[in-house]
C-alpha cells in the first residue's frame, strides 16, 4: 500500500501491538519478576506464570499467596521495569523514509506515561517522534476525540493517518475527524484479539495492512 508523504504528512501511530508486540512487552515483565522472586529457578517460574496467563488466571494474585510479595509491589514491577522489546521488522525503516520526505511522526497511545515512554526508549523510536500524547497525561483515553486534536493542535494544518490496530476504539474519533486511517491486522500475538467483533462503519479504519512492510512511502 502506498502511502504519499510531503512536508504536510503526519503519520500518527498507536504503539502497544502496532510498533511491537505487546505479549513481547508482558514476557519482558514476568521475566524480570521471575528473576526477583526466585532468582535460581527462575525460567521455570516465568513458564508457569506465562502458562496461568494464558489460562486467564490472576497471575499476581497467585504469586502473592505463593511468595511473600505483595500483589501492588508486583504490579508496580511489571510496569515500572526496563522492557525487552523489539519493534517490528520495517518499523524504523518506515519512519526514517517518512522522515526522509520531510513528513512529521507522532504517537498516540493509552496507558500510563512512565511506562509508555520507557517503551519508546527501549524500541528505539524517540528520536523519529515529534509529539506523543499518552492517556495518562491527557487524562482521556481513545476512543476519545481529544487524545487526536491534540496531535492536530500540536502539528496544525496536516494530513493525518492514524496506523493501529484495535478496531474496538482505535479508529472511531480519526474517522470522525477526516483523518485516514489504516488496521495492522493480528498477527496472531496480539494482547486484545477480539477486533473481529468491532467491525462495524462507525469503528472501521479505511484501509488494511497484513505487515508494516507492506507501506511503502512515496
Amino acid at each position: 500500500m502506498d502511502i504519499r508523504v510531503d512536508s504536510k504528512t503526519v503519520i500518527v501511530f498507536d504503539l502497544d501491538d502496532t510498533i511491537y508486540n505487546e505479549l513481547d512487552y508482558l514476557r519482558s515483565a514476568y521475566s524480570e519478576i521471575a528473576q526477583k522472586i526466585l532468582p535460581e529457578k527462575w525460567e521455570s517460574l516465568f513458564l508457569r506464570m506465562f502458562s496461568l496467563y494464558r489460562c486467564q488466571q490472576n497471575v499476581f494474585q497467585i504469586l502473592s499467596e505463593e511468595f511473600s510479595i505483595g500483589s501492588d509491589e508486583l504490579l508496580k514491577l511489571y510496569r515500572n521495569h526496563t522492557p525487552n522489546i523489539r519493534p517490528f521488522s520495517g518499523i524504523l525503516d518506515l519512519m526514517a523514509r517518512i522522515k526522509e520526505r520531510n513528513g512529521k511522526i507522532a504517537i498516540i497511545t493509552d496507558g500510563r506515561t512512565a511506562t509508555q515512554n520507557r517503551k519508546i526508549v527501549a524500541l528505539g523510536i524517540k528520536n523519529y517522534i515529534e509529539k506523543i500524547i499518552i492517556s495518562e497525561e491527557i487524562g482521556t483515553e481513545k476512543p476519545n476525540e481529544q487524545n487526536f486534536i491534540a496531535i492536530e493542535k500540536a502539528i496544525p494544518n496536516g494530513n493525518y493517518t492514524y496506523i493501529a490496530d484495535n478496531c474496538k476504539k482505535d479508529f472511531i474519533a480519526p474517522n470522525i475527524l477526516g483523518w485516514n486511517s489504516i488496521c495492522l491486522i493480528d498477527n496472531g500475538k496480539n494482547i486484545h484479539r477480539e477486533n473481529y467483533l468491532h467491525t462495524t462503519k462507525e469503528k472501521s479504519p479505511k484501509n488494511y495492512i497484513r505487515s508494516i512492510k507492506d507501506l511503502n512511502v512515496v
